[in-house]
């Protein structure tokens, strides 16, 4: 990795993280500084990476700015009983166009990522998303993206790559390795029925804010992960501010926390991104706050990993098969280690796809499949397969 692309962090936030207590997280994680120099990655399982660029962020210039208060309020946490390697690595500077910027994000998350680290990216527009997935071309493989976001930031073609049209680039765009697009926490009134429709014709899937109000219903989706982007702009205005695009519905901190530890907690999941941050106005930092809190969340559901996706012996499941009237068996398999559920698609089109033929569920699934109702997601699953 070109450690030149990073920037150590700055010797205020080492000083507040000084004053803190010697049990705290900021001191008792590897940090980028002037001092130290680059952290030693080999013992390392998660990364921070603050990204200081906004020329991507519509209607929300500043994202790349004041990522410190987000670490100073991290580093003050005390950790859980965790067993990982955390560093933070500090940031990636404006580059002499928002392509450079875009160069040195997927060239650092793809050294993370084949060297087993977990990328936490923080600040920048959602574009940065983009240059996120596109690490992972490298890897050859096909790629789950679930955004949180009241809105499907598809733009349209003719668009240049932005915040507002990061998603119909990783769409459109050669090599295409996406396999599925999950929205989570959509508000109807910010999206044209056009899209909302076009998500359908494309067998991705959206899930309006008052669907996952019971954030339990996220568990799966997030099972089914590779790379999570959230848009700090799904949490209520009143509850994170700064984000010049919020808006007064959204999550709950607690809400966004939760769903946060859900997509640590997916054995999946290989990178994490929260953008849209605008320190500008950010009210006594409580947003910088929130944001820190859903690392720490998102950093325990890590360290909880049950490993039991995919399952490597079906003697630790217990399955179930369900006899449809017009259609082929399903098999359901639960996991006598974490309780959860699976489904499973008999039909492997090719080694590409492999990997999409265990499809996470939850109970609600299994009793669909009781009642004579095939599973939405696994009709989805298997109209991208066939």
């Amino acid at each position: 990795m070109n450690i030149d692309f990073f920037t150590p962090i700055e010797d205020s936030v080492l000083a507040h993280a000084v004053l803190q207590s010697s049990s705290t997280l900021g001191r008792n994680i590897q940090l980028h500084t002037t001092q130290a120099g680059f952290p030693d990655l080999n013992e390392i399982s998660v990364a921070i990476i603050g990204v200081k660029e906004d020329r991507g962020a519509v209607h929300n210039l500043g994202t790349g700015k004041e990522l410190n208060e987000i670490r100073k309020h991290l580093y003050q946490l005390f950790p859980g009983k965790w067993n990982v390697g955390i560093a933070d690595l500090g940031d990636i500077e404006q580059g002499n166009t928002i392509q450079d910027t875009y160069f040195a994000v997927k060239s650092s998350v793809t050294f993370l990522l084949k060297n087993s680290i977990l990328p936490i990216i923080i600040g920048g527009g959602q574009d940065i998303t983009y240059a996120n997935y596109r690490a992972y071309d490298e890897l050859e493989q096909t790629v789950n993206l679930v955004a949180v976001d009241s809105r499907f930031d598809l733009g349209t073609i003719e668009d240049e790559l932005n915040s507002k049209s990061y998603v119909s680039k990783i769409v459109m765009e050669q090599p295409n390795n996406l396999f599925n697009f999950s929205n989570i926490g959509y508000q109807t009134y910010f999206n044209s029925q056009e899209e909302i429709s076009l998500l359908d014709k494309l067998y991705f899937d959206a899930y309006r804010l008052g669907e996952v109000k019971d954030v339990t219903l996220v568990e799966p989706v997030m099972r089914d992960a590779d790379v999570v982007s959230i848009d700090i702009g799904c949490v209520r205005q009143s509850e994170a501010s700064a984000n010049k695009n919020a808006s007064p519905n959204g999550f709950y901190g607690e809400e966004i926390c939760a769903i946060a530890r859900y997509a640590g907690i997916s054995d999946k999941v290989t990178s994490f991104g929260i953008y849209e941050y605008n320190s500008t106005l950010d009210s006594n930092f409580q947003t910088a706050n929130l944001i820190a809190q859903m690392i720490w969340y998102f950093i325990e559901g890590v360290n909880s990993r049950a490993k039991d996706y995919p399952f490597a012996t079906k003697e630790s499941y217990q399955k179930f098969t369900v006899l449809l009237n017009d259609d082929d068996p399903i098999n359901f398999y639960k996991s006598d280690k974490s309780g959860r559920w699976w489904m499973e698609i008999n039909l492997i089109s090719n080694n590409k796809h492999k990997r999409h033929t265990l499809i996470p569920c939850n109970y609600r699934d299994y009793e669909q499949a009781l009642q004579q109702k095939t599973p939405e997601r696994w009709y989805k699953a298997l109209q991208k397969l066939v």
